[in-house]
């Protein structure tokens, strides 16, 4: 599905393109759309790298928020996807009241040298902007990029599931 804006998201094969100014988000977006079957335009325009993490999560939340509301999409969706050692489940629904519930504590976790949970920053702003509620629960991990990796994984299948048909 496309619509006009920054985001984009389309089904079937192909590429993403995603430049954010975050390399491990570039690439922990890369893994959501390549896990959840779907290709990612995303492009977000140079600033504090904790404003492009916000951004990205807004912007991708727009695309999904539009397939929502110009198609049949099932909006609601589940992924449970390992990364290694790491094990990850997340659980999104439309609900119209954005609301992330994780039991993923990745405070201490500097990833891309932020000053804050990337994964909770990005969340919270998808989560807004698509109206989701998102339950993110981490059943095995210790490695931070393995978590990281596992929680991105099983949220490109659940948007995907969630974008999908009814």
């Amino acid at each position: 599905m496309k619509r006009e804006g920054a985001a984009r998201i389309t089904f079937g094969s192909g590429e993403s393109r995603i430049a954010t100014g975050v390399a491990v988000l570039d690439h922990l977006l890369t893994e959501l759309a390549e896990t959840g079957g779907f290709e990612l335009d995303l492009e977000i325009a140079p600033d504090e790298p904790e404003a492009e993490v916000g951004a990205a999560g807004r912007e991708l939340g727009d695309a999904i928020g539009f397939v929502f509301n110009t198609s049949r999409a099932a909006r609601r969706g589940v992924g449970i996807v390992p990364a290694d050692e790491a094990l990850a489940m997340v659980v999104v629904e439309a609900s119209g009241r954005p609301l992330v519930a994780s039991n993923a504590d990745l405070t201490s976790t500097r990833a891309g040298g932020l000053q804050r949970d990337l994964a909770a920053a990005f969340l919270d702003n998808l989560a807004e902007a698509a109206g989701l509620t998102i339950h993110v629960r981490l059943m095995e991990g210790e490695d931070s990029q393995h978590v990281l990796s596992a929680i991105f994984k099983a949220l490109g299948v659940a948007l995907a599931q969630a974008c999908a048909e009814s």
